[in-house]
């Protein structure tokens, strides 16, 4: 069975792209606040967008605040993604970032309507009550999960950089929080299906946590309106060879006069930088 990695890899070799394209309909953006205003806005995105996107990721929040109108949209807007990815001839992987996060009953719903209901291919999770709230995700062994290590917002540190008591025959004097949940991701990856949610706002913590899991794909948000610098993001958190890092944005895309010209901009961007680490 194909894995959602796999899958994954298969999107990025077609497009040459690490670019994942942020669909968050801002009310800001959208001439009137209604779930209508909000297809059309993401609609545009995708149809500009679809050839240099490696992936795109709708943020639940801004669907979810229309009410049912506004879930019935995102699932359009999810059918329109396959839909134009059938016409590319490549199938554009749909992220959902909702991070979820409850008991393994509450999650296996979670999971149903994430994966079933709306026919999203991932989704970003929180890994705060552990293993048990992941395993019903996982168990759609063809979907994949992000897990939230190391996030770009400025309170990420409240918990995510304490440091964890020296486990017996480290050779570490400490450990931060967001390292061992790198840790633990990499033994949960028994099925090819999870990643890591790291943040290009602190590249030596996107480094760190490249160092503890050199295989696993990254979503590292941040770059653009956030203040992340792409090229440093992309130095620090590669794998080897070159992949391993899934880049949203969304804000510097939606906003441009140009949503394609951007999106090709930083898909050229991504691809320069990968040439020049290489040589």
């Amino acid at each position: 069975m194909e894995t959602f990695f796999s899958f994954l890899e298969k999107r990025v070799d077609d497009c040459s792209s690490l670019l994942c394209v942020g669909l968050d309909p801002h009310p800001s953006d959208l001439p009137a606040p209604t779930a209508e205003a909000a297809r059309t806005f993401c609609l545009r995105l995708v149809e500009a967008t679809a050839p240099y996107a490696a992936a795109f990721k709708p943020n639940a929040a801004f669907f979810e605040s229309y009410g049912p109108e506004g879930w019935a949209v995102l699932k359009e807007v999810i059918a329109a993604i396959r839909e134009r990815s059938d016409r590319l001839g490549s199938m554009i992987p749909v992220i959902l970032d909702a991070k979820r996060g409850d008991i393994a009953s509450t999650a296996d719903a979670y999971a149903r309507s994430a994966f079933e209901n709306l026919g999203a291919h991932a989704i970003t999770l929180s890994p705060y009550l552990g293993r048990d709230s992941i395993d019903p995700f996982l168990a759609h062994k063809e979907k994949g999960v992000f897990l939230l290590c190391k996030t770009s917002n400025p309170g990420a540190g409240d918990l995510q950089d304490l440091e964890l008591a020296r486990s017996p025959g480290s050779a570490r004097t400490s450990l931060r929080l967001y390292e061992f949940i790198a840790q633990l991701a990499q033994t949960w990856n028994t099925g090819n299906n999870l990643g890591l949610v790291v943040g290009a706002t602190q590249p030596e913590a996107l480094a760190r946590v490249r160092a503890v899991a050199p295989d696993l794909w990254f979503l590292v948000p941040g770059v653009g309106a956030q203040g992340g610098d792409l090229a440093t993001a992309m130095h620090a958190g590669l794998r080897s060879d070159g992949k391993g890092m899934l880049i949203p944005v969304a804000r510097a895309i939606s906003r441009a006069d140009d949503p394609a010209k951007a999106a090709a901009g930083f898909r050229d961007d991504m691809i320069n930088i990968q040439y020049a680490r290489k040589h």
